[in-house]
């Protein structure tokens, strides 16, 4: 950042039970620094704020006629009920509910004071419908991979990949163990950040399996670009799923159901199933099948009209200046 900014500052973030509040939702509350408050306060620049996370000067009248855009990265409160389903530990559960249930106030609260930004039309539909959002827009998120990298021709293994350490990525990857590759001769590959002993051991008990523990950024575009088929299933349809994205800038044949791409503009990339036996279906007929020329060539259009990180970029300074 140091490259591109005046200055980049940095702030101490408030950790354990100094960052919790019976009214603000602790990703928020946490986050608060009079500080940061009082350096923004020193000009009257536009402020752009990324996720809710970083939103608590909302709260603050100093900025009442301040320009500020909020980059939404979902519907918080209800990727955090998902959380809570979906985890196992009470003590965690009980957070993701205190969390989700503060969350749904919080939204409601500041979705009227700042010009949001969503990631896909069904967020900012669901701002307008709930919360009576009136300036909010949908931007398709900015990415890494700023050209189209897939490969022709064909790889030798599917491949989930995600933050392990997340209980919904983890229930996906046990959910694609027990109902997919259940019974399927395919090489199966889950990658990602620190998976769980249990999910180390169910994998290792699928002879077509094999877990790749915290690889590398590079590793892991890596394997994107090396895999057969890309297979994304979600356990919710709210922001969109960077494995996604990730997956059809940089891989072959992609495998997702609806809720990991309905309404995100990455519909037309991928092969969309709604069961286990669909799912099982596909990885049959892509398995073997060659990625072609002609499937980049329509891959780069649909990308280059939604997720082209300049052109979206130019809509963010169109509303600013």
């Amino acid at each position: 950042m140091e490259n591109y900014c005046e200055a980049v500052t940095y702030y101490h973030r408030k950790e354990g039970h100094k960052g919790f509040s019976h009214k603000l939702p602790y990703i928020v509350c946490s986050r608060s620094n009079s500080e940061l408050i009082e350096n923004l306060l020193k000009d009257s620049h536009p402020i752009l704020a990324e996720g809710i996370h970083c939103s608590y000067l909302l709260h603050d009248e100093r900025f009442a006629a301040r320009q500020i855009i909020l980059r939404l990265h979902n519907v918080e409160h209800e990727y955090y009920h998902e959380l809570y389903k979906h985890e196992n530990s009470l003590l965690k559960k009980c957070y993701y509910l205190h969390e989700s249930t503060l969350l749904k106030k919080y939204e409601k609260n500041i979705a009227r004071k700042a010009t949001i930004l969503a990631m896909s039309e069904q967020d900012a539909e669901k701002y307008r419908r709930e919360f009576n959002s009136k300036d909010i827009y949908y931007l398709p998120a900015f990415h890494a991979v700023e050209d189209v990298k897939c490969r022709q021709g064909t790889g030798c293994f599917c491949l989930y990949h995600g933050n392990l350490s997340v209980a919904e990525n983890e229930a996906a990857a046990i959910w694609l163990l027990q109902k997919v590759f259940n019974d399927i001769d395919v090489p199966f590959v889950i990658a990602g950040k620190q998976p769980s002993e249990k999910l180390q051991r169910l994998a290792h008990s699928h002879h077509n399996t094999c877990i790749v523990a915290d690889p590398c950024d590079k590793e892991m575009e890596d394997m994107i670009g090396k895999a057969q088929i890309n297979i994304t299933p979600s356990f919710n349809c709210t922001g969109v799923k960077l494995k996604v994205l990730n997956a059809v800038f940089a891989g072959r044949h992609c495998i997702a159901n609806e809720q990991a791409v309905i309404n995100t503009g990455l519909e037309k990339t991928c092969h969309v199933a709604k069961s286990p036996d669909e799912f099982k279906k596909l990885v049959g007929e892509l398995y073997e099948r060659s990625f072609t020329e002609e499937e980049i060539s329509e891959r780069k259009k649909i990308l280059a009209d939604q997720f082209c990180n300049e052109k979206n970029a130019g809509k963010i300074i169109s509303l600013l200046w």
